[in-house]
């Protein structure tokens, strides 16, 4: 046994605290020895100097779990971390949880049984948030030199200490029925006790997750015998859905001896946001200085023009311009017809754009946050635009004839107003490009949503005249016209091709429903557009001369789909504004709230956000440059946390955070560098665009 002491007294001797400016760590062990086939406790001590604290796993209001990142030997293995109960720390308005003095954070080290060799070397890199007044991200890489023998005692040091922090670990509450239920913007946890339990006296609940209770609000605990009620608020800034209630309950007389207990319960009911808390409003977002970046007037109208011209390239406008492509196909060889044509369009554009803008003053006066492509977060808006969508492609690839489908006067009516058509598609290329944000734009249309009202309407109207300019040139020198075949049977083929741009449009609008609200209603939706389909072919059928039984079972089908489709029409009646959490995608992409910005800035990283939604074609487009390899790996080396805000259904927690960047339309992409004021990207990402930006970090 004496070579085995000497053993463990050389392994303390290894194991050298290390000092930060405001943090003692150092790794202990609770045995002497590791033993081969057993598990033995190593803790990461955290000896905090007075007045400083760490954070739990979940850090409340602010603040940044501590980390451990263990290099083992082969046949050692590290488990999670162990967390001791933690402390509602107050801050302000602000409520955090973590420790204060000294903690000790337990793991489990694994010995495979086949471990050879007399000793062990145990690495681990430790990096926690150390704060006061402020914050200071710390770290240390840490070691400790363990002997290996076939029986271990516990260390004379820290051995004791070690035990007593693993004895009051919580545990899973025993003696009691608990359950949970959503009540609005709370959650009822009731606790009844069973024959003989004592009474806890005082308790608050710790939630495992982040973002599911407001850790500032206020807890409030019934009690009726022994039935006991506690009252728990939601977070204003409600991240994803929850469906349990996981977390630590403290007591301040203990649970049958044990002050720290774990509960983990299926909850029943729903839940909303609650409402904001003083600690929600506490510490701003890192705001943009607009004031610096001023544009005037004369150049915001210049970028909106620009803006404007450029939205014709985005992705968006694609099934559009195939329309319009055919339009220009099919007109015939008179130039005045032609420019006639081109100034209907341009009036449908321009008059869409100020009515926008009327519409965007208006809602916004009423206190709602909405910014560029506000009307596709709504699902009513993408059932209608994928209906219209599917019969238009209908009626280019020649199932239905819109002049047999519509009665003689309105048909007549149409053909002999052919520029009141043109204005049509103007307004219908304008709903379905403004989800979309060109290069210029988003200085423009963040000054024209901050200015008074005359600027406003003159900006959108400047952003119409420059969407509908191509066209009009087009129509005022018609020269590119002559290369263009006679008219004759290829202009059949082409109307039938540009079906299928309209085709794909209708499929991303289904998907952009599944984002916001799900599958059934998608599944329903192309029930709907199924039998629209078959009602239109139908009709059309009777219309060439076929029995009028036909027409009963166009009017049949036509009722089955307002039979299919109402309950989507029900849902997005009763889900109109609930924004539906987006979760983030698998990978280093986490969700968007304030607070997790704020923690991230407060430990010193650098964070990059994206703004986007599944409607925005171009925010997909830009994924391609996001996600790519070469740019991950510019991320991963420079440690950027990566966030991404998805504004798919409205949101005014990201309205606000686009505000502060001076912004009002997706796409937008922002650093947010600690101290230093947050640095926009362009709208349009290249890799490039993105290594050059991270290069000046």
């Amino acid at each position: 046994m004496l070579p085995i002491a000497a053993l463990a007294v050389s392994a303390v001797a290894l194991a050298v605290p290390a000092r930060t400016a405001h943090v003692e760590a150092e790794l202990v062990a609770a045995q002497t020895a590791l033993v081969p086939g057993a598990a033995s406790t190593v803790a990461v001590r955290l000896k905090m100097d007075r007045g400083w604290h760490t954070y739990w796993r979940n850090p409340g209001d602010s603040g940044l779990p501590t980390t451990i990142a263990w290099t083992l030997p082969a046949g050692l293995t590290a488990g999670p971390i162990e967390w001791p109960a933690p402390r509602a720390l107050p801050v302000g308005p602000l409520v955090n949880y973590g420790y204060e003095d000294e903690v000790f954070l337990l793991t489990e080290i694994a010995v495979a049984p086949s471990f050879a060799g007399s000793s062990a070397n145990l690495e681990a890199r430790a990096d926690w948030l150390v704060c006061k007044e402020i914050c200071i991200p710390e770290g240390a890489d840490l070691a400790l030199m363990l002997p290996v023998a076939p029986s271990a005692t516990s260390d004379p040091r820290w051995g004791a200490t070690i035990a007593s922090v693993r004895a009051a670990l919580p545990r899973p509450l025993e003696n009691w029925t608990v359950s949970a239920a959503g009540r609005g913007a709370q959650v009822v946890l009731s606790l009844q006790a069973r024959a003989g339990s004592d009474d806890p006296g005082q308790i608050h609940f710790f939630p495992y997750a982040e973002g599911k209770i407001e850790a500032s609000g206020r807890q409030s605990l019934a009690q009726d015998g022994q039935a006991l009620a506690l009252t728990l608020p939601v977070a204003s800034q409600r991240v994803g859905e929850f469906k349990r209630i996981e977390g630590v309950l403290t007591s301040s007389r203990g649970f049958g001896g044990r002050e720290a207990v774990t509960i983990d319960v299926p909850l029943m009911g729903a839940v909303v946001a609650g409402p904001s808390s003083p600690g929600a409003t506490a510490a701003p977002l890192p705001v943009y200085n607009v004031d610096s970046n001023r544009i005037s007037v004369w150049l915001a109208l210049v970028f909106a023009l620009a803006g404007g011209v450029l939205l014709n390239l985005m992705p968006c406008v694609f099934p559009v311009l195939s329309l319009k492509v055919l339009g220009f196909a099919s007109h015939g060889d008179g130039i005045a017809a032609m420019r006639a044509h081109g100034l209907a369009f341009a009036a449908g554009v321009v008059a869409s754009f100020v009515a926008l803008a009327g519409l965007l003053i208006a809602l916004r006066a009423a206190g709602q946050q909405l910014g560029w492509g506000f009307q596709l977060q709504s699902p009513a808006i993408i059932v209608a635009l994928a209906i219209l969508f599917f019969v238009l492609a209908l009626n280019l690839s020649g199932v239905f004839e819109v002049g047999q489908l519509l009665p003689s006067r309105v048909s007549s009516w149409a053909a002999r107003n052919t520029y009141a058509n043109d204005a049509l598609s103007g307004m219908l290329a304008v709903v379905i490009a403004s989800p979309c944000s060109a290069p210029f734009m988003g200085a423009a249309l963040g000054y024209a949503l901050a200015e008074n009202n005359a600027s406003t309407f003159a900006i959108f109207a400047a952003l119409g005249l420059g969407m509908a300019l191509p066209y009009v040139l087009l129509a005022y020198f018609p020269a590119w016209r002559r290369r263009l075949p006679r008219p004759g049977p290829w202009m059949v083929r082409l109307k039938q091709l540009l079906a299928f741009p309209l085709y794909g449009t209708v499929i991303w609008l289904a998907w952009v429903l599944s984002v916001q609200l799900d599958n059934n209603a998608v599944a329903r939706l192309l029930a709907t557009l199924l039998l629209i389909g078959f009602s239109l072919w139908a009709w059309q059928t009777m219309r060439s001369g076929a029995a009028r039984r036909w027409g009963v079972a166009a009017l049949a089908g036509l009722v089955a789909a307002v039979a299919v489709g109402w309950p989507v029409a029900v849902a997005v009646a009763t889900d109109a504004t609930a924004p539906k959490a987006v979760a983030a995608e698998h990978g280093p992409w986490q969700d968007f709230t304030p607070q997790r910005l704020r923690q991230l800035t407060d430990a010193g990283r650098t964070v990059f956000v994206d703004f986007t939604a599944a409607w925005c074609v171009t925010c997909q487009v830009n994924k391609l440059a996001l996600n790519s390899d070469t740019v991950q790996q510019a991320f991963a080396q420079r440690n950027v946390a990566l966030l991404r805000a998805d504004w798919t259904r409205r949101d005014p927690v990201i309205g606000q955070a686009l505000a502060a960047l001076g912004r009002n339309g997706i796409p937008v992409y922002v650093l947010y560098r600690p101290g230093r004021e947050p640095l926009l990207l362009p709208e349009v990402l290249q890799k490039s665009t993105i290594t050059d930006a991270l290069g000046m970090l």
